[in-house]
């Protein structure tokens, strides 16, 4: 049992809770059962108020049993037009018939005019109250005659004809016009067999009355399906735009292709023209095929919302479209009859067939629950399956059932889907802004630790840079100070006579301008660059010159006039070289014993450097030596190469050594 003080909520709040608030297990069938109550009295309603709109047009056409006064139905007959002047009333052929007709079981394959003659009189002598006429439609053009006063006439009586099988109309019956005893209303009508031609109730009444049923039925054959079309309208345009903006959802855009067909659909029982086709038979073509459209895309988008993957079935589905709606554009005009009741039934057999297997896959346990959103659309799926049978299988007849299968679909298919979508696409966002929330708090998580990381880095760098300035420190005094003490020792021990004091104080001096290079390195980043490599040779040489000249070693320096004009060495690169060439001319007056000293500083490419220390000393084992580690100096040099970029060789042998370096220079900027 409901109660209604515990589920006081509409149905469209009531769904988006079930999707957006998590329930207990043994709270989802009684919720279940409540959103299966709303949809049957939503559907209920709708029902009720088609059969009410048509019990009343059904009880209208026969022999009154109303009061005396009313006007009272003789006998409703119809008769094919006869003759070329289908505008002239057919005075034989007449048959009795019943409304609603149509007359393609009476004259299968009939396309033309009918006319048709109901015979009413009074009950009674008082002409007090006057007489109006009502009916529903008729397909798809016609006239309308009160004895022989034109009451109304369709736009267009030839193709292409105007459409107003949907359409109910009413006019009041000018008394001057009604005879004593018994009247005729005359009715031409002109259809397309294709289409379902004839006429549908009609009623003979007091205003109030006919009036009133005018309403209910300008409510249930025309209001409705407006609504439909906005519903549809609006699916279609804002699910696709989420297709769009989001394409691995392709269940929104599979409703958005529904939508969009079943729009097209409802120009059937909207529309008063086949605007813009050229005739009734071309429009009821494109009805069909869209009505085919509509069954594909429906049966997909149940698919990708259920997560059924079922590509045969897709296939085959596919297959039957194509053939179907080629079947229903290309067939002749004298088989359009059959095709099309072949293409609608099909269309709708697969539909059912379509809610049926759902129902399966969506109330079967997988993984040891059910989806609710699943069971949600089966639930749609189930009301309509159990109504659209009830309608199909005689419940009403071919007008009917017609309009209240498109009326329940556009109502309750069209807005619970929305609803559903809407509500899933709503539980997506909470949880893209749920994620988004996590995220940024790990995110800020994140931050803190590398805040906390980069305040260790920055420690570890500091101390770093303090082992780094220690080590170039070491090499610097090595590389310099070391190199000219090396200098100063050889002369000492060299020299044949006691040195003069003047000669101790220049060997003094050397050393302390040595010391203050090396103190001052740490800015040499910002010295100028010499602007020629002669410039820059010439201290290096003229110290060195004069200390081997001494020691008996020629020298030979082959430098290069000038820069490259867009490349040349760094600040740093120069001081790294000249310590560089400070270590090596070093070795070679310590442990040579050579007699010729050639220095040479060349570009042989624009972009390259190369400086070369060649002498004719004794040589040594270079592998050796590496391999041993005991040669401080030769990895001071190879590591400075490494600093500035560059590739330190060496070879030696017994006829000498060689030492070269050559860097990669960088352009220089404007």
């Amino acid at each position: 049992m409901f109660h209604s003080d515990s589920y006081s909520f509409a149905p469209e709040a009531y769904a988006v809770h079930l999707f957006l608030n998590p329930v207990p297990p043994q709270k989802k069938i009684q919720m279940i059962r409540v959103f299966f109550f709303w949809i049957l009295r939503f559907q209920l309603l709708v029902w009720f108020g088609l059969s009410l709109s048509q019990s009343a047009g059904a009880q209208a056409v026969g022999p009154s049993q109303s009061s005396q006064c009313e006007p009272r139905i003789i006998s409703v007959q119809a008769s094919q037009a006869q003759g070329a002047d289908v505008t002239a009333r057919p005075t034989e052929g007449w048959v009795d018939v019943q409304l609603p007709d149509h007359w393609t079981r009476r004259w299968p394959g009939y396309t033309g005019t009918v006319w048709y003659r109901i015979d009413w009189e009074r009950s009674c002598a008082d002409r007090s109250e006057p007489v109006a006429l009502g009916i529903d439609g008729f397909a798809s053009a016609g006239e309308v005659f009160s004895n022989n006063d034109l009451l109304y006439r369709d736009a267009s009586m030839v193709e292409p004809l105007s459409r107003s099988w949907n359409v109910p109309r009413w006019w009041m019956l000018q008394e001057s016009a009604v005879l004593p005893g018994v009247n005729s209303v005359w009715l031409r009508v002109v259809g397309v067999a294709a289409s379902t031609p004839g006429l549908s109730a009609l009623r003979l009444g007091s205003q109030t009355e006919v009036v009133q049923h005018y309403q209910r039925a300008l409510w249930s054959q025309r209001t409705v399906y407006f609504i439909n079309a906005v519903l549809s309208g609006a699916g279609a345009v804002m699910f696709l735009m989420i297709w769009c903006l989001r394409p691995k959802e392709q269940a929104y855009g599979w409703f958005g292709l529904m939508a969009l067909a079943w729009l097209v659909y409802l120009t059937t029982y909207l529309a008063d023209t086949p605007w813009p086709w050229q005739s009734v038979l071309t429009k009821t073509r494109f009805s069909i095929v869209a009505l085919i459209a509509y069954v594909l895309c429906a049966c997909i988008f149940t698919f990708r919302f259920g997560a059924q993957k079922l590509p045969h079935v897709e296939r085959v589905l596919w297959v039957l479209a194509a053939v179907g709606s080629a079947a229903v554009l290309l067939v002749s005009d004298e088989a359009t009859s059959r095709t099309f009741s072949y293409a609608w039934k099909g269309a709708m057999l697969i539909f059912l067939a379509n809610c049926l297997q759902f129902q399966w896959h969506a109330w079967r346990v997988r993984g040891g629950e059910r989806k609710l959103s699943h069971i949600l659309l089966a639930l749609v799926w189930l009301v309509f399956l159990v109504v659209a049978l009830y309608d199909y299988f005689g419940a009403l007849g071919v007008w009917q059932v017609a309009r209240s299968w498109a009326a329940l679909s556009g109502t309750l298919v069209i807005t619970l889907m929305m609803l559903l979508l809407s509500a899933q696409l709503t539980q997506q966002m909470r949880a893209a802004e749920r994620f988004n929330r996590e995220l940024a708090q790990h995110v800020a998580v994140a931050r803190d630790d590398l805040e906390q990381s980069q305040v260790r880095e920055h420690g570890n760098a500091l101390q770093n840079a303090k082992l780094q300035e220690r080590v170039q420190i070491a090499h610097d005094l090595h590389d310099g100070l070391g190199a000219s003490l090396v200098r100063s020792m050889a002369l000492v021990a060299q020299a044949s006579d006691r040195l003069t004091n003047d000669r101790m104080l220049s060997l003094l001096k050397i050393l302390r301008d040595d010391l203050r290079q090396v103190i001052d390195y740490g800015s040499s980043a910002g010295m100028a660059v010499p602007e020629t490599p002669v410039q820059w040779f010439a201290p290096l040489r003229r110290r060195y010159s004069l200390i081997l000249d001494d020691l008996g070693v020629t020298s030979e320096w082959s430098i290069a006039q000038r820069w490259h004009e867009q490349y040349r060495p760094s600040a740093l690169q120069c001081m790294g070289i000249t310590r560089l060439v400070e270590e090596a001319v070093a070795n070679v007056i310590q442990h040579s014993r050579a007699r010729h000293l050639r220095v040479i500083c060349a570009q042989p490419q624009p972009d390259v450097l190369s400086v070369s220390i060649e002498d004719d000393g004794s040589g040594f084992d270079v592998e050796e030596v590496q391999q041993a580690g005991v040669s401080v100096g030769l990895r001071s040099m190879t590591a400075r190469a490494e600093r500035m970029g560059g590739k330190l060789t060496v070879f030696s042998g017994h006829h000498g050594t060689v030492v070269r370096v050559v860097l990669s220079l960088d352009k220089v900027s404007a």
